[in-house]
């Protein structure tokens, strides 16, 4: 699930860095930030192993999954602001990533609050959003080919 984690939010870094024309120092901040939380994620994901029954260890998780979330849609909104993006890109592409992530972190901190419920219906319904986030886009895409 962890490894899963990191490569839908690896993915949505490298199609952020696809659409830079330049960056600068205060980026490279905001991207060692978001490499901070990449670093949190062994002791989230072995916290949350060990303690499947805890609410608490289920939070930490979906804590780490926010910090990679903020940590892109920071990188994201900096990025547009300060005018490092391509020029020529369109407004409707730049608020389709922010969309993008907004919803992710919407539905994964859904996904956080069944924990109340049940922690391994947590767990299930946020492996159903990585899952969706991993093989969405490439469905869709097939399907607008055909099209």
């Amino acid at each position: 699930m962890s490894f899963l984690t990191l490569g839908i939010f690896w993915v949505g870094q490298q199609t952020q860095l696809n659409h830079l024309e330049r960056a600068n120092r205060n980026l490279a901040w905001i991207h060692l930030c978001f490499l901070f939380a990449v670093t949190l994620m062994p002791f989230s994901t072995a916290l949350l192993g060990e303690h499947l029954e805890l609410r608490t260890a289920l939070v930490w998780y979906w804590a780490n999954i926010f910090l990679l979330g903020a940590s892109l849609y920071w990188s994201w909104r900096y990025a547009t602001s300060a005018k490092l993006v391509d020029a020529e890109l369109s407004f409707d592409v730049t608020s389709a990533i922010c969309r993008r992530i907004l919803i992710g972190q919407t539905l994964y901190a859904l996904g956080a609050l069944l924990c109340v419920v049940s922690t391994h219906l947590s767990i299930a319904f946020i492996v159903l959003v990585q899952l969706n986030y991993a093989v969405a886009p490439r469905f869709w895409r097939k399907r607008e080919a055909a099209e």
